[in-house]
């Protein structure tokens, strides 16, 4: 069970817990899906992202959704997913060699929307990590 009750607005366990402020759940759910479609990267290559994310953020019901699938990773996924990696155990600190990298890989577009995906992603799931959203099998 979550830290506080649901309310009656959203559709997802997160939602829910958002849904006390509708305003908020609503802009929030129209960034999350903004940033989540194809856009300068591709949606696949962000749900690799969301994946890596949620093993380092303490999100159970994120992890739920499935591990990274390494097997699938082009070299813009590997940089793309490392970058996420490097933002969870620096806590946010990106040294300036690792955008040396994203630099050489990247263009401009593609490092700010990726950055934008991974802060935005990342909130998400520290704020279901603090609220103890539990995936819906582990509910009980």
């Amino acid at each position: 069970m979550a830290r506080i009750n649901e309310s009656a607005f959203g559709e997802t366990p997160f939602q829910k817990l958002l849904g006390h402020n509708q305003e908020v759940m609503n802009a929030w759910n129209e960034l999350g899906d903004v940033l989540g479609k194809d856009g300068h990267l591709s949606a696949h290559l962000k749900e690799q992202v969301r994946r890596t994310l949620a093993q380092g953020t303490g999100c159970e019901f994120c992890k739920a959704k499935g591990k990274p699938e390494p097997h699938l990773f082009d070299e813009k996924m590997s940089i793309a997913a490392g970058i996420a990696e490097v933002f969870t155990k620096q806590k946010g600190d990106i040294p300036e060699a690792v955008f040396h990298v994203l630099k050489e890989e990247l263009t401009d577009e593609e490092i700010s929307e990726l950055i934008a995906f991974v802060t935005f992603t990342a909130a998400s799931q520290y704020f279901g990590a603090i609220m103890a959203i539990k995936p819906a099998e582990a509910v009980s």
